[in-house]
């Protein structure tokens, strides 16, 4: 196993990362297709659209139910119902992954400074996080809503090693798909990929993380703490 040993700080991607989000995300999807009299996707199409922030998911909602490119104002009405859909189902929706809690337990406990870098809109991230009991271990939180371009654009991460007072080789950057990967090696930083979460259906090794994880737990040996 590859090892961490300059690793000061750690930033984490949200979904498909940390939690299971992909049920709310797609109960608030469905709701907004079934309001606009369109088909309904279902969880497992869903996943594979997760990534990009809720602009683009919407967009490939809409394309695949349409057959065709949503117009401008298709989309702009659907991103809407999604919104308000979500906040009814982002939290009922959501799971952690297993380990994770205990994770970033023993992480604090090693006094390392920890980021969350998600596309998830903003105004959804903190009181997720709330819901979910992992609020307290991060000292910043980068929604999709702070900087001007998303991951796979490194800005966020730039941003971060900013706030925290790092160059880019004492950042470990983790996350589960190519956005995750291309954003942390955009930036110059060391990228851990899990292999569980949500990567348009394509493995998290065709995007050549630094290193592979099946499990979340497996990054407290790779940064040489237990």
């Amino acid at each position: 196993m590859a090892h961490f040993t300059d690793i000061r700080a750690l930033a984490f991607d949200l979904d498909g990362t940390l939690i299971d989000s992909a049920p709310g995300l797609a109960a608030a999807i469905d709701r907004t297709l079934e309001a606009l009299s369109l088909r309904p996707a279902g969880v497992e199409r869903v996943s594979t659209w997760i990534g990009n922030g809720a602009d683009v998911m919407m967009e490939r909602a809409l394309t695949w139910s349409l057959e065709r490119a949503p117009q401008p104002e298709e989309q702009r009405d659907a991103r809407a119902l999604f919104d308000t859909f979500y906040a009814q189902t982002v939290e009922a929706g959501s799971t952690l992954f297993p380990q994770v809690v205990d994770t970033l337990e023993k992480l604090r406990q090693h006094q390392l400074p920890m980021a969350i870098v998600t596309n998830k809109p903003t105004p959804f991230v903190a009181p997720l996080l709330e819901s979910l009991g992992i609020a307290d271990y991060f000292d910043l939180i980068i929604g999709g809503d702070d900087v001007v371009v998303k991951k796979p654009h490194p800005a966020a991460i730039f941003l971060v090693l900013g706030k925290f007072g790092l160059i880019p080789g004492e950042l470990l950057f983790v996350g589960d798909s190519r956005n995750d990967i291309l954003a942390a090696q955009g930036a110059g930083c060391p990228c851990v990929g899990m292999t569980f979460g949500y990567n348009y259906g394509e493995p998290i090794a065709s995007s050549n993380p630094d290193l592979i994880l099946d499990n979340f737990n497996e990054l407290l040996p790779a940064i040489g703490r237990r």
